[in-house]
């Protein structure tokens, strides 16, 4: 079932203008409940553009956003529900921060929300617990935090609203290894464990390809291709052609194959590559 949908969707900058633009050009998409899905494109293609549409931060130029069937943009009045329906996260979110505690910070969507005070307190614990960061550092300034757990309270700030779906611009930009990978497994985490819809913004394809189930690949403002990540990567040559990659994984694979080396054709995960390599080489030690 679709949470949310783009039908014929539009959106052109400065319109009527000697500086027009069209940004977004007849956009059709879905994004399913309880499901990741990635977006990606090259820049310019319209990504950012794209996530302000779907809680209707910006209104398309012409077509619909439909949130479970019904267009967000129909009543104002229902605008500001519906951003608590679907939570969106910017890129590099700790630049939001401003509360004098975590506690304070995290609690701030919440009380917007008018909920009771004991309810709030529940959400912004869970929220936290969620992002990996332990209930110490609730009392703690934000700005006394590292840069890893200032983008962890940055987004524990928004899943505290407890969002039916939640739209991340490049969570994990600028972090280490480590860092990106933690915060992406505690986002699928949350999801699982919320049933939400999770929709990612990202110019990593390995972060897309570990922990998206779908991908959206954006092109010159127009929907390239979507489907599953074997069905998106496995076309390396289109993709490049696009000005995108396939994971580096993919690409090592791909190179290992031209040696005369038989490997599958959809790995796009260190795991999966791990799993594909690792009969081969114990077979050439128990050779040796």
């Amino acid at each position: 079932m679709s949470k949310l949908q783009l039908k014929d969707v539009s959106f052109v900058y400065g319109k009527g203008t000697p500086f027009e633009k069209t940004a977004l050009n007849n956009v059709n998409a879905s994004f399913e409940a309880d499901a990741t899905v990635g977006i990606i494109g090259h820049t310019g293609s319209g990504k950012s553009t794209l996530v302000q549409l779907l809680n209707g931060l910006t209104k398309p130029t012409s077509g619909k956003v439909l949130f479970e069937g019904r267009d967000i943009n129909e009543d104002k009045k229902e605008l500001r529900s519906l951003r608590f329906k679907v939570g969106l996260v910017f890129q590099y979110p700790e630049y939001q921060l401003f509360e004098e505690t975590v506690e304070r910070d995290v609690a701030y969507g919440p009380k917007n929300m008018g909920l009771p005070d004991d309810e709030v307190a529940r959400r912004v614990r869970r929220a936290i617990l969620a992002t990996g960061l332990d209930e110490s550092v609730l009392e703690k300034s934000p700005f006394e935090l590292s840069g890893g757990q200032k983008r962890r309270v940055a987004i524990a700030g928004v899943m505290a609203m407890e969002p039916e779906v939640l739209v991340l611009d490049e969570p994990a930009a600028g972090l280490d290894p480590a860092g990106r990978e933690l915060i992406l497994s505690q986002i699928e985490s949350w999801r699982e464990e919320a049933h939400a819809t999770v929709i990612i913004v990202s110019h990593s394809m390995e972060e897309i390809a570990t922990h998206c189930d779908s991908i959206l690949v954006l092109s010159h403002g127009e929907v390239w291709k979507s489907g599953t990540p074997k069905e998106i990567f496995s076309e390396s040559e289109r993709l490049a052609e696009q000005g995108l990659e396939a994971p580096q994984v993919t690409r090592m694979c791909d190179l290992i194959r031209a040696e005369g080396v038989d490997l599958p054709h959809d790995i796009f995960t260190v795991d999966a590559a791990f799993d594909a390599l690792l009969p081969l080489l114990k077979g050439g030690a128990d050779r040796a």
